[in-house]
């Protein structure tokens, strides 16, 4: 391997696939370990009565994870307040956490379309995080340093070299290679990290890859997981086994880093979905028995697909006209279950159970 030089951009990103070898005996281990409580989350998603219920709130959580790995903050109150209301929010990291939402169904949307991760996808991605028109880095000088201005990496520069580089990536994405795709998945996030083709919005749009790519090689028929939170927890590590391949080759780091994460995202993910099951059984039969006139299945599912529920996404699911719907949220605020707010002129009605589930 060629000296690495931090301040110099790293033309030199070796091409896809590693030359190092990657499926060594450890890696190999986890991989087993990591599948399995993957393919545990994918059963319990798909053996949901209604398995999409609960994507909204993933996905939300997802955003608000990934988002906050680049310091942008907001609450799960303000968030999801804002994801019902009708009032646009005035809070700019909330706003991003929002976009970065879109820009995940957009994605999704487009698999279904046609399965295929290309680097197209990836500049509509990232210009729907960023709500502008932006595309791959042309100006040179880009660097990533530490918050006290050291240069720890500099990106390959010049548009022809990063779309060489994003074309490897691509085809190494979608042709069939004989990799584990748990260990192809993490190689192909450190490729689209180390290229780092946009100006900003790399490591969100690289974070949306990774959703994707599980969801290509069906692995979670329903993307029901959020694996930035373990970033979060583990952000020093994260940019250490970063680092250590670009520096040391040190592919097998990274790739265990990665497959911890999926095997602990899965494990959280099952335990708390399985809490929302609950309380959602639980809450069906109290309603049920407390208010057996207004008590249905759909009514319980809408107040589980988001925390805060309204007026309006009952009438869309076709529970009845405003003053019914209305009639059956204050039956239950009245009951216990729900507590209502006003966002500006909009009421919302907190399943404020659902929110101690997700806090």
């Amino acid at each position: 391997m060629d000296k690495f030089d931090k301040k110099t951009p790293y033309n030199e990103l070796p091409l896809l696939p590693p030359k190092a070898e990657i499926e060594t005996k450890k890696v190999l281990q986890k991989t087993i370990s990591a599948s399995r409580f993957l393919a545990k989350l994918n059963g319990a998603m798909t053996g949901l009565p209604n398995p999409g219920l609960f994507l909204d709130t993933l996905y939300l959580q997802e955003a608000k994870a990934s988002s906050e790995i680049e310091n942008i903050v907001t609450t799960n109150d303000e968030l999801f307040k804002s994801a019902a209301a009708d009032l646009k929010t005035e809070n700019s990291a909330t706003k991003e956490v929002l976009r970065y939402k879109e820009a995940l169904w957009l994605g999704m949307s487009s698999l279904k379309k046609r399965p295929l991760i290309t680097t197209n996808l990836c500049i509509e991605i990232v210009q729907c995080i960023k709500q502008n028109r932006s595309g791959i880095r042309t100006v040179p000088g880009t660097t990533l340093s530490t918050p006290n201005g050291e240069i720890i990496y500099t990106p390959p520069s010049g548009e022809n070299v990063i779309r060489d580089k994003l074309h490897n990536l691509e085809k190494f994405i979608n042709e069939e290679s004989g990799i584990d795709p748990l260990i192809k998945m993490a190689v192909i996030h450190y490729q689209f990290e180390a290229i780092h083709p946009f100006s900003d919005g790399n490591g969100r749009t690289g974070r949306i890859l990774l959703l994707l790519y599980l969801k290509l090689q069906q692995l979670l028929d329903i993307p029901g997981i959020y694996l930035s939170g373990y970033i979060i927890k583990n952000k020093t590590d994260y940019y250490l086994k970063l680092r250590r391949v670009t520096e040391k080759n040190d592919w097998e780091g990274f790739i265990l880093y990665m497959l911890d994460m999926i095997e602990s995202t899965s494990k959280d993910s099952i335990k708390q979905l399985d809490s929302i099951v609950d309380l959602m059984d639980m809450t069906s039969q109290k309603i049920k028995t407390a208010l057996p006139k207004i008590y249905s299945k759909e009514l319980v599912e809408q107040l589980f697909r988001l925390p805060y529920t309204k007026r309006q996404f009952l009438i869309d699911a076709g529970l009845g006209n405003p003053k019914t719907v209305g009639k059956y949220l204050q039956s239950l605020e009245n009951g216990g279950f729900l507590k209502s707010v006003l966002v500006g002129k909009e009421k919302l009605y907190l399943n404020y159970e659902l929110m101690n589930i997700l806090l």
